[in-house]
């Protein structure tokens, strides 16, 4: 079984699209990102502190965490408030975003290409989902889901990088996860939208 998706900018449209496709199915397109702007070029994410004095926000939670985007519209403005120029505007749900600064009730939000921009609370879930190795997208890579948390596991699936999937839990060093209707096992440090070494559970 494989699954496979790619991240594409359509210049002057400036949209960003996800394709997703099974073997025996046609591909499918669904959108994923509308920009105003270039972004910079994926990373993995950085963990953080490991410490009991972890920073928090206004709103008590910790700082950086990573949240999910819970509508299909969604804009990115330049500061916190309604009265700021939107700079991005999101169509993926789903997305991970991860949360690095808190004004009131809106969210300083960081993607997977290293964009910010401040995004309303209430456009925000704590549903956990990851994007696997988006830092690879281009590279001809492809990432093996596998059957069990350990080297050496069965195949479940085949994932390109910048694929979109479900948290399910991680153990610090995997996470379960849902691509496409597929569930299996990916190396922690091959998903952007848990941190290294984070503990999630279902």
């Amino acid at each position: 079984m494989k699954v496979s998706g790619s991240f594409r900018m359509v210049v002057g449209a400036t949209l960003l699209c996800a394709v997703v496709a099974a073997p025996g199915m046609a591909a499918q397109e669904s959108p994923a990102i509308a920009a105003a702007s270039g972004a910079a070029a994926p990373t993995p994410p950085t963990p953080p502190a490991s410490t009991q004095d972890v920073p928090r926000g206004a709103s008590g939670l910790p700082l950086p965490r990573f949240v999910s985007l819970k509508s299909g519209r969604v804009n990115s403005r330049i500061g916190p408030g309604l009265n700021y120029a939107v700079d991005w505007m999101y169509l993926k749900p789903g997305l991970p975003m991860e949360i690095i600064q808190e004004y009131d009730n809106w969210r300083r939000v960081r993607d997977s290409d290293g964009a910010e921009g401040w995004i309303n609370q209430s456009l925000l879930s704590g549903r956990r989902t990851g994007i696997a190795a988006p830092w690879q997208r281009g590279k001809d890579a492809r990432i093996s889901l596998l059957s069990r948390p350990e080297e050496g596991a069965g195949t479940v699936a085949v994932i390109e990088p910048g694929v979109i999937g479900t948290i399910r839990s991680c153990n610090g060093e995997w996470c379960e996860m849902s691509f496409a209707g597929h569930s299996g096992w990916l190396s922690q440090g091959l998903v952007w939208g848990a941190y290294p070494g984070e503990t999630i559970k279902d």
